[in-house]
């Protein structure tokens, strides 16, 4: 940091396995990755390639090149594992992997219907590989799954290998763990709380509202993703309450 304050929340450093800050790359230059990692990645902890955008993102290797360079992990979204497994090309998906050097790979179903057993096949057989991060959630608005549901769903996911499980709401935050409008849906968060342990999940919040409500529900180190690249700045300043939206939460805390 630039210069001392008092009653500032402790972050731990990177890598870290609490606080994380996950970003989408929706399609960034090399010449904005370059100013981002410049700007930002100090703060982010891992990169996705958001959905499938990695089959159509030009340079992609030297991108990739790029965030490895920063010490900063990337991963392709869990949309992309999906094509391949819609079109029984599973096997050509784990070499895509090997041909790109990927260390971490986003299993989901959020697009296409899966028997769960066999997702979490797909995450036992992956895990073997790279570091697993799956989501539950459906990218469907009208899909609304039970408290109990994302619970049993979660588990077994995380029994099957994941490092991390994501909690769906998609780039707007308005599907999955959000009401259309953004809102969050506080007691289906309640209820997952009681039996996932925090650390394990990674919450979608796109929305600085979101951000802040997550934050102050569960502290200054929970996983946040889904931050757009012009965001993490910002996103860490609520982090330590240095925006107005957590300026005095964290003061005398001892946090």
């Amino acid at each position: 940091m630039n210069y001392k304050l008092n009653d500032i929340p402790e972050r731990p450093v990177k890598p870290r396995n609490g606080g994380i800050t996950m970003v989408m790359d929706k399609g960034l230059s090399l010449r904005q990755v370059e100013d981002f990692i410049d700007v930002a990645g100090v703060h982010t902890d891992i990169v996705k390639l958001g959905w499938a955008t990695s089959y159509v993102t030009p340079n992609l290797k030297e991108k990739l090149a790029l965030y490895r360079s920063a010490g900063i992990p990337t991963y392709f979204g869990g949309t992309l594992f999906e094509a391949f497994a819609i079109r029984n090309q599973f096997d050509d998906y784990r070499r895509v992997l090997e041909e790109f050097s990927m260390e971490y790979a986003e299993v989901s179903d959020g697009s296409m219907d899966i028997e769960h057993d066999e997702k979490c096949e797909f995450i036992r057989k992956l895990s073997t590989q790279v570091t697993v991060i799956s989501e539950v959630g459906s990218k469907d608005a009208a899909k609304i799954f039970a408290p109990y549901k994302w619970i049993a769903l979660m588990k077994a996911e995380i029994e099957a290998g994941s490092w991390k499980v994501i909690a769906e709401a998609r780039e707007g935050g308005n599907v999955g763990i959000y009401r259309g409008t953004g809102e969050v849906r506080e007691g289906l968060v309640d209820e997952i709380l009681t039996q996932i342990p925090e650390e394990t999940i990674i919450w979608e919040a796109p929305q600085k509202e979101q951000q802040v409500w997550f934050i102050k529900l569960i502290g200054t180190n929970v996983n946040l993703g889904n931050i757009a690249p012009a965001e993490v700045i910002p996103l860490e300043t609520i982090r330590l309450g240095l925006r107005g939206d957590t300026f005095d939460y964290f003061l005398n805390k001892g946090k």
